[in-house]
């Protein structure tokens, strides 16, 4: 009777974890469809998030949607509102040119620290991220600009490489939600910064001064990478209709 009370006993522990990790298992998927929907624009900035709705839509509880919400807040994609409920981060101009300078700062200390510690297997995963991304097409029409999901997917695993031999998995980290909360703004305006921009020899040459061990130049050419993309976005009517009235040119 020992033997199987306590066989009762670990089958017990073992259904209470289960369950009570399938909240938080449950609420990773609902977290990554969600944050997909904030990042693509499919959910509007300044859209108040409906409980209802969203558990209708992610088929999914309550509880498991609040930690989905919770965790997107400290992420800056969603706002919880006192009494109020949440809603999706409203996006402005200075948000934009605030985020942009903070990436400049962080992935420039990344990257010199990556160069620093450069080792050939770095500096492998590094070309292999480039030549991976030069050979993706960033529009699936010549013609009219088409989103490629698969270049967005190679951009952002070439930019993470470019920093991911700093030492630091807390600074990665934090580069990757400034890159998410500017991804956003990037997705809103992303015909104007297909139209204007050959992103592909900017690219190469960051590419090029990390491998010549030159980190001024890579920097620079890191920080003025992102800069134009923020000046682009800064002056786009479609994201910012203040601008249609001559407003808040500051």
């Amino acid at each position: 009777m020992g033997l199987i009370s306590r066989k009762i006993g670990v089958e017990k522990v073992s259904a209470l974890r289960l369950v009570s990790g399938a909240p938080s298992t449950q609420a990773s998927t609902v977290y990554d469809r969600l944050r997909e929907d904030l990042l693509s624009g499919r959910l509007e900035p300044g859209r108040k998030l409906q409980m209802r709705f969203l558990t209708d839509l992610y088929q999914t509880g309550q509880t498991p949607l609040r930690e989905a919400l919770n965790r997107l807040t400290a992420d800056g994609l969603v706002e919880g509102r006192e009494q109020r409920g949440f809603y999706v981060a409203a996006i402005s101009r200075s948000e934009l040119a605030e985020l942009t300078k903070t990436r400049c700062w962080v992935e420039s200390l990344a990257l010199r620290e990556s160069m620093a510690a450069s080792t050939p297997q770095w500096e492998e995963q590094l070309l292999l991220a480039q030549h991976r991304l030069s050979r993706s097409p960033r529009s699936l029409n010549a013609e009219q600009f088409e989103d490629n999901p698969e270049w967005e997917r190679l951009h952002r695993a070439y930019h993470k490489a470019l920093i991911g031999n700093c030492g630091s998995q807390s600074l990665i980290a934090f580069c990757g939600q400034l890159a998410d909360q500017l991804y956003r703004y990037r997705r809103l305006s992303i015909r104007k910064v297909f139209s204007s921009r050959q992103v592909a020899d900017e690219h190469q040459a960051i590419m090029d001064a990390v491998l010549s061990k030159d980190a001024d130049a890579a920097v620079a050419m890191l920080t003025a990478h992102y800069s134009r993309t923020a000046e682009v976005l800064l002056q786009d009517r479609q994201i910012f209709p203040e601008l249609r009235d001559g407003a808040d040119r500051g």
